[in-house]
Parts: structure tokens; C-alpha cells; sequence
């Protein structure tokens, strides 16, 4: 006789639950969930891990297999390593565009580590008050968490600054010791040339491309946005002299670094059953409403005007919360410029 099942335990009542926005999860269920996420956002993370890697790669053996040919021919023109050095630029912009994938994955990944899991290794389990609101906003709203030069920036000083040099020295080599040394100055600028661009100009256009990279990679060692390297979560910035004493972006920083700030709504709300509507949103969303006297100029009926704050992760709740208690409710959703107070930004400098 086949052995019958044993019915699962019953729910332990003493299990805290994890109450959010009306939603009700025990906490091994909610504690489940998180590692798999976290898992999945790894693997992502790794993925492109793996690109940024290949297409390093790809800068590297085409210097090398470069720098080769260039100097086991003596007639090769210096030409091939111009065009080599262009490859590599293109390189980087390639893998500047995936570092910023992969730092889209690895915000989040950082975000749990630090606001989550490491919150549960001390006692008593206290998450950061809003990690919850950023993950959900960087999931329905997703955004690269660092700009376009702070990953240009990152990716040249790591591996790319190395390359270039390597390039440069070789350039000069090969044009001042090939087909023979060179015996003044004034010849080797006279090599320099390529085709009907004069060695002058040519000089000036490698001194102009120089000269931006290293601009942009000491303008970017300060931006410490990028959570994939081995960086604190609440990262010092390192070159104070490009701020302010109060320490505001100032100058050059930033345009290189434009500050991201979490969406700010506005909605407003007419009703004509403004007490229950208002009584849900504060008990399921936990936002304030202020309440403003209306009057429809169409049907000429008096009605309410509720005013509600709210984050983008919030919106669908809003519109179910005020389906809920009246379907003939209006509703605008708008994007406010800036929202200081309770829940929001501090009114009070900082």
C-alpha cells in the first residue's frame, strides 16, 4: 500500500510578514524571491562582464599583431599604426557602451548587497528605508546608473590608457628609427607626414588626441557612481579641488557627470467621493493628500480636487487605490520639478 502523503505543517502565526502596499508575504517567501533575484541579476551581470572582457581582447591583439608587422618591415609606412590607434578608440567606445550595461545590472546587485543582505548580518534586520523604492524604480524605470564619460573615463584609465601609450611610443619609434635613424628633428617631422597632411599637422592631431584622453581620464577619477568595481557604496570623491566648498558639482565635472534624481509625480484627483478615496491612499500608498474645493464648469457640480506626491513605483497603486472607492474619479499624472518634504527630498539645507 503506497504510503500516505503527510499533510504540510500549518502556517506558524508567529512568522513576522512582510506587509507592503497591501501585499502580504512571510518572510521565508520574500527572503526566496530576493535570492532569486539576486542570482538572475548576477548572471546578467556577468554576461556582460564577459563582452567587456572580449572586447579588450580585441584591442589587444590588434595592437600587438600591429606593432608586429609595423616593426618586422622596415618599408611599412607608420601609417598602419594611425589606423591601429583609430581601432582601438572605436574599441573603447564599444566597451563604453557595455560597461554601462553592466553596471545597469551591477547597480542592482550592489544595491541588495549593501541596503539587504548586509542589513541582516546586524542585528536587528533593518533595510535601508528606501533600497525597496530604488530597486523597484530601477526595474520599472530602467536608467543607466553612470554617464557616458564616467565610463569612457573608468574603461581608458583600467586597460585603454596603457594601449594608447604603447601606440604612441611606437609611432615615434617607427618613424624616428625607420628605414634609418633619423639625424634632426626637422626630418623626423618631415616623416611624420601622411600623404598631403603635413608632419606639423600631424604631430598637432596626435598632440590634440593625447591631450583630450588625459583630460578626460583625470576629469573622471573623481565619479565614483560605478558600482562594478571594488568601490564603497557611499564612495568619497578623491579630486576635492573640482568642488565647491560646500561640495556642489561645479565646472567640468558637471557635464561629465550629470546627477540623476529619482522621478517625482504629481497627481491630482477629482472626485466626487473625496473622504474614502483619500481614507485608501493613505492606508495602502502611505502618502499625505490635501484636499482642494472644485467646481465641474461643464455639469456645474461641486467636487473635490485631491492632491497626492507620489514616486513613479507608485502610480499603479494610486490609479487601483482610486478605481477602488470611485470609478468616474479623473486623474492627472505629472512630473514635478522638485518635491521637498516628509518622504521626498529634505525642505531644510543641508
Amino acid at each position: 500500500m503506497p504510503t500516505p502523503k503527510t499533510p504540510p505543517p500549518p502556517p506558524d502565526p508567529e512568522e513576522p510578514v512582510w506587509t507592503y502596499r497591501g501585499y502580504r508575504l512571510r518572510t521565508s517567501e520574500f527572503v526566496t524571491a530576493m535570492v532569486h533575484f539576486f542570482r538572475a541579476e548576477i548572471q546578467r551581470a556577468n554576461v556582460w562582464r564577459v563582452r567587456l572582457d572580449t572586447t579588450t581582447n580585441w584591442a589587444v591583439v590588434s595592437t600587438g599583431a600591429t606593432l608586429s608587422v609595423a616593426f618586422s618591415q622596415p618599408n611599412i609606412h607608420h601609417g598602419i599604426i594611425i589606423l591601429n590607434t583609430l581601432l582601438v578608440i572605436w574599441f573603447l567606445f564599444i566597451e563604453t557602451r557595455r560597461y554601462r550595461y553592466y553596471e545597469l545590472w551591477s547597480y542592482r546587485v550592489r544595491l541588495m548587497e549593501t541596503d539587504f543582505y548586509a542589513a541582516m548580518l546586524v542585528p536587528p534586520f533593518h533595510p535601508s528605508p528606501e533600497w525597496a523604492e530604488s530597486l523597484a524604480e530601477n526595474l520599472l524605470s530602467p536608467h543607466f546608473p553612470i554617464s557616458i564619460w564616467e565610463a569612457f573615463g573608468r574603461r581608458l584609465r583600467r586597460n585603454y590608457i596603457w594601449l594608447f601609450l604603447i601606440l604612441y611610443a611606437s609611432w615615434v619609434a617607427k618613424i624616428w628609427l625607420f628605414p634609418q635613424p633619423a639625424i634632426s628633428l626637422a626630418e623626423f617631422i618631415q616623416r611624420s607626414s601622411v600623404g598631403p597632411i603635413s608632419g606639423q599637422i600631424m604631430i598637432l592631431l596626435g598632440v590634440g588626441l593625447y591631450g583630450f584622453l588625459i583630460v578626460v581620464a583625470l576629469a573622471t577619477i573623481s565619479m565614483t557612481r560605478a558600482t562594478g568595481e571594488i568601490l564603497p557604496r557611499f564612495g568619497e570623491d578623491t579630486l576635492t579641488s573640482i568642488f565647491s566648498p560646500e561640495g556642489k558639482i561645479k565646472g567640468l565635472h558637471a557635464f561629465l557627470a550629470p546627477s540623476h534624481r529619482r522621478k517625482q509625480l504629481m497627481a491630482l484627483i477629482i472626485t466626487g467621493n473625496a473622504e474614502a478615496v483619500s481614507k485608501r491612499i493613505l492606508s495602502e500608498l502611505g502618502r499625505g493628500v490635501t484636499a482642494l474645493a472644485g467646481k465641474g464648469m461643464y455639469t456645474g457640480q461641486e467636487r473635490s480636487v485631491l492632491i497626492c506626491a507620489l514616486t513613479v513605483t507608485e502610480v499603479h497603486n494610486l490609479k487601483f487605490a482610486v478605481n477602488k472607492e470611485d470609478p468616474n474619479a479623473f486623474v492627472v499624472v505629472t512630473a514635478a520639478q522638485e518635491i521637498l518634504g516628509r518622504g521626498f527630498n529634505p525642505l531644510a539645507e543641508e
